[in-house]
C-alpha cells in the first residue's frame, strides 16, 4: 500500500463531557410542512376535506395518528387504543368507555394516502395511511441520532451536516480533512473503563464524513480496548468504503481492516459485536511503554473507496 503523509493529532482523556429536544422540533417542522401539501383553504375559510380527515385521525388525547383499533365512547368521541388503556372515561364527555370500535373512521383511513413525515428532509413518496408508519421507521431520509458516545446518550438528531457542526461545536470533536490519520490517545489510568468511550475525530474525505471511535470495556476481568470507524450515512452507502487501523510499538503491530458501520448502528452495538481493532490490556500497555500504567496508543489508519467508485 502506498505510503501517505499522516496528520498528527492528540487526545488526552480522563473523563467525558457531554437542550428543547431536536427530534420533536424536527417532527413538528416536517409535520407542518407536509400538512401544507393539502389543498389550500377556500375563500370561505373552510378546511379542505383532506385536511379535515387528517385532523379527524389525530387522537384528541395524545395528538398522534390513530390506527386500528380506533375507539369511541357512546356519544361518538374517539380516541386511540393506547390512550384507551390509560383512561376509564371519555376525556370529552366523561361517559364511561366501553369496547366500541369506530369502524367508519377506520374504513376512511384505509382510503387515505399521505406524504412521509420526512418530506421536508427529501422523502417525496406518498403512502397509504396504514403503511406510512412502517415506512417512516426505515425511511432513508429520517434524521440520524448524534453519534457521540458516552455515559449518557446525546439526544440531538438531524441530517449529517447538522450533526457534523453539532459534534464540532458542542462536543469539541476535531475535524480532519483527508483519508489518512495518525492519532495519539493518552489516558492516565489505563484500568478505568467506566465512561471510557471517546470519539477521537471526524473525517471528511470522498465528500463524506466518518467518525473514529476508541472505547474501553471489560472482557472477563481485564479491560479491553477497541478502535473502529463509523460512516455518517446509511448502511448501503457505508459498504462502498473500507478502512485500515494500525496500532503498535516496540517492534510489534496490530492491524484491522474492515467496512465502516453506519451511524444507524450505535457505538455500543459495534463494540458488542467486536467489529473493530481489539487491543488486549497487556498488549496496550506494551505498546504504551513507560511505567505500564499510563495508556499511550498511537492509532494510524486510512480510508478508501472500494473499486474507485
Amino acid at each position: 500500500m502506498e505510503e501517505d503523509s499522516f496528520v498528527d493529532s492528540l487526545t488526552t482523556y480522563d473523563g467525558i463531557y457531554e437542550g428543547e429536544d431536536t427530534y420533536h422540533r424536527c417532527r413538528r417542522s416536517c409535520h407542518h410542512r407536509c400538512r401544507f401539501l393539502a389543498p389550500a383553504k377556500s375563500n370561505n375559510r373552510a378546511l379542505s376535506p383532506a385536511t379535515t380527515v387528517h385532523e379527524l385521525l389525530e387522537c384528541p388525547v395524545c395528538s398522534k395518528s390513530m390506527f386500528p383499533p380506533i375507539h369511541q365512547c357512546p356519544n361518538g368521541h374517539i380516541l386511540c387504543s393506547i390512550c384507551k388503556l390509560t383512561v376509564n372515561r371519555c376525556p370529552a364527555c366523561l361517559e364511561k368507555l366501553g369496547d366500541i370500535r369506530c369502524l367508519a373512521l377506520e374504513k376512511v383511513a384505509e382510503s387515505l394516502e399521505l406524504p412521509s413525515k420526512y418530506c421536508s428532509l427529501g422523502c417525496m413518496e406518498i403512502f397509504p395511511y396504514y403503511i406510512k408508519l412502517r415506512h417512516e421507521a426505515h425511511c432513508n431520509y429520517r434524521p440520524y441520532s448524534c453519534p457521540y458516545p458516552g455515559c449518557d446518550e446525546c439526544s440531538e438528531v438531524g441530517d449529517v451536516p447538522f450533526l457534523v457542526d453539532h459534534l464540532r461545536e458542542d462536543h469539541k470533536v476535531d475535524l480532519h480533512i483527508g483519508p489518512t490519520f495518525n492519532h495519539l490517545y493518552v489516558k492516565s489510568n489505563s484500568l478505568e473503563v467506566e465512561c471510557a468511550a471517546r470519539m477521537l475525530m471526524v473525517f471528511n474525505c470522498y465528500n463524506k464524513y466518518f467518525c473514529l471511535h476508541f472505547e474501553a470495556f471489560h472482557l472477563g476481568i481485564a479491560p479491553v480496548y477497541i478502535a473502529f470507524l463509523r460512516f455518517m450515512g446509511d448502511a448501503a452507502e457505508a459498504r462502498s468504503f473500507s478502512y485500515r487501523l494500525e496500532v503498535g510499538n516496540n517492534g510489534r503491530k496490530l492491524i484491522w481492516e474492515g467496512t465502516p458501520r453506519s451511524i444507524r448502528d450505535s457505538h455500543q452495538k459495534v463494540r458488542n459485536n467486536h467489529d473493530g481493532l481489539i487491543i488486549q490490556h497487556n498488549m496496550a500497555l506494551f505498546f504504551s511503554g513507560g511505567d505500564r500504567k499510563e495508556l499511550k496508543l498511537r492509532i494510524s489508519g486510512r480510508i478508501w473507496k472500494d473499486n474507485s467508485n
